[in-house]
């Protein structure tokens, strides 16, 4: 029950320059919805003050975000295997764009949730209709390396150039502009998406092949699996992006600017991850790269936790490990696992369903836990959380079903 790909080439050769230009555009896209969402930890330290915000609120914050972006990705992306690609990801992209913008608006914490709870709705279905579109445009021997591409750009710019960014322009100006900015990029990539994305087969020509129902969804048995193993996954990364600015400023005493640069740590290191390992798992299959990913990830993670107040540098390096090996974990469940164990037609859905468990427990449920351990235990603390769901999700992912196409003599 494995997806196809379709590249809709209208003269049956496979339409490369429609793969690499649309994979672009959801990179670049998939950029914008990082830097908007992983926006709030790095200038969360700058509204506590006049918004009179707690760490806790920031838990929840983080947490209310994840678990509408679940909900979203999976019905959404069942919507766009119904209706299209376009019909949903254009009116998301603008949305979530306006939600940023308007974050720089608000006056308390409800004010903020609400905000933060559309722009999870918004973002959810770029995450699922997202790897649909990458796959039905990449070469089966390419998916993962596509899918990484796409994905890594969220870590690129949410984690990555974010933190620098936006603790940069602290210095000239207020976080609500810095909010008002960074809103104004997805509009165009809206625009632009409206005129490129084409439309699968299976939505084109709706007599094609009879719809799967909900069931059959879970007919291949890395679906179920996929679901628990990313809510793991997505328990170190969301943990750790979470509760980072806090950590540095709040526990080793960093200041904005370090805290900035340090932050963007998990950004290089996830960006790599998120593209490197797929690519691997093309070669050595999804199973045990996903498999290396999560023992590494754990590994890192622990030695960043223990080593406290030592270099920059030091601390760089293992949160740059760290966050390489969990983010490549993240990406190769949520693109190809999920892709290749999907019915044909139903690509959008099971990615979005496997997104979306993982961003309900991991990204909405695991940073409201992290946050009332922080206001418990400390913040020196909060990172043995991230630790133990990795370990768990390591014993998940051990009875995954290999789907790469080279290791099972597929396309």
């Amino acid at each position: 029950m494995a997806t196809t790909t379709q590249n809709n080439s209208k003269s049956g050769v496979w339409d490369t320059g429609y793969e690499w230009k649309i994979i672009l555009i959801l990179s670049l896209t998939f950029g914008l919805v990082g830097l908007d969402r992983f926006i709030l930890p790095v200038l969360f330290p700058s509204m506590m003050g006049e918004l009179g915000l707690t760490i806790e609120d920031l838990g929840d914050l983080v947490g209310i975000l994840a678990i509408f972006w679940g909900i979203s990705a999976f019905a959404m992306g069942f919507l766009s295997d119904r209706i299209g690609r376009r019909m949903v990801l254009v009116p998301a992209v603008i949305i979530f764009s306006l939600m940023s913008a308007f974050s720089g608006m608000v006056s308390g914490l409800v004010g903020l949730l609400l905000i933060r709870a559309v722009m999870g709705v918004a973002e959810g279905p770029v995450a699922s209709t997202g790897v649909a579109v990458a796959v039905e445009a990449s070469h089966p021997k390419r998916r993962g390396m596509n899918n990484g591409i796409f994905q890594c750009m969220i870590s690129l710019m949410g984690n990555a150039v974010g933190p620098i960014i936006a603790t940069q322009l602290l210095l000239v100006t207020s976080w609500r502009n810095v909010y008002l900015l960074v809103g104004i990029p997805g509009l165009i990539m809206a625009l632009v998406m409206w005129f490129v994305v084409r439309e699968p087969a299976t939505v084109t020509n709706v007599s094609a092949a009879p719809r799967p129902t909900f069931g059959s969804l879970f007919s291949h048995r890395n679906v179920p699996l996929a679901m628990l193993t990313l809510m793991c996954a997505m328990g170190g990364v969301f943990v750790l992006g979470a509760m980072m600015p806090n950590y540095l400023t709040g526990y080793l005493k960093m200041s904005v600017q370090d805290m900035g640069l340090l932050t963007a740590a998990i950004g290089f290191g996830g960006c790599i991850g998120q593209f490197a390992m797929p690519t691997v798992s093309d070669f050595v299959g999804r199973k045990l790269a996903t498999l290396v990913s999560y023992v590494l990830a754990a590994i890192f993670i622990f030695l960043f936790t223990t080593a406290g107040n030592a270099s920059f540098m030091t601390l760089f390096v293992l949160l740059f490990l760290a966050a390489l090996f969990n983010f490549s974990a993240l990406a190769i469940l949520a693109g190809p696992v999920a892709a290749e164990a999907a019915p044909i037609g139903m690509v959008a859905s099971v990615a979005g369903l496997v997104i979306g468990a993982g961003e309900v427990f991991g990204g909405g449920i695991a940073p409201a836990i992290a946050g009332r351990i922080a206001g418990a235990f400390g913040l020196e603390n909060v990172f043995w959380f991230p630790i133990a769901s990795l370990i768990v999700g390591f014993f998940i992912a051990l009875f995954l079903k290999e789907t790469a196409p080279r290791k099972t003599g597929g396309a």
